[in-house]
């Protein structure tokens, strides 16, 4: 049971790792396709690559500007514009040498993109983690003082309750011996019960 749980985990947490160049991989084959049922030296489809790449540049540039800018729509946009030349290159080129070194370029941005998120995704865990962890021990922390003072005031009562039953005792038995005086008793006062308002739980 514990081994396919282990192997889902594994390859939950390598597939991230794995994304970016699965996704330059992915272009890089289809631009090959591409040129394999007629791109090659096509002007004009080399034309469209450019145009739609250098629009999607120009939508991150953009998105990224001003002080509002989103950063998530800017990096698609740009991840966008660097996969429409890659695949135009790719289409187009009659050799493998140029667009294999513009997969390993936009591969190794990629990375270098990602890389920044997984730093910033790993310190909002840690701290989050960190948190929870603090706050898991401040609440034991406080069942465990709460539950040494219940147990306290039980405590208490018990020996409240013993000894004023003790003291009954003690009062009964003196009364049944003879020469009880009660009224010299009453005038050298009796000492104070425990009075206690505690409910055992």
């Amino acid at each position: 049971m514990k081994e396919p749980i282990t192997a889902r985990h594994t390859l939950a947490l390598a597939l991230p790792k794995a994304a970016p160049a699965l996704a330059t991989s992915t272009v890089l084959v289809f631009g090959r396709i591409w040129n394999a049922n007629g791109s090659e030296h096509s002007v004009g489809n080399a034309a469209l690559m450019v145009v739609l790449a250098t629009s999607a540049a120009a939508a991150g540039a953009f998105a990224a500007a001003g002080r509002n800018g989103d950063g998530v729509l800017a990096g698609t946009a740009f991840a966008a514009s660097g996969g429409l030349a890659l695949a135009g290159v790719a289409g187009y080129a009659d050799g493998i040498s140029l667009p294999l070194l513009l997969w390993a370029l936009a591969t190794a941005i990629a990375y270098g993109l990602a890389a920044r998120y997984w730093r910033t995704d790993r310190r909002e865990s840690v701290a989050y983690e960190r948190h929870t962890t603090v706050r898991r021990e401040e609440h034991a922390h406080i069942e465990r003082v709460e539950t040494i003072r219940g147990r306290t005031q039980i405590e208490v009562a018990r020996e409240g309750t013993a000894y004023a039953e003790a003291l009954a005792q003690a009062l009964t038995a003196r009364a049944a011996l003879p020469g009880f005086d009660l009224a010299a008793l009453t005038r050298a006062g009796l000492p104070e019960l425990p009075t206690t308002s505690h409910k055992e739980h």
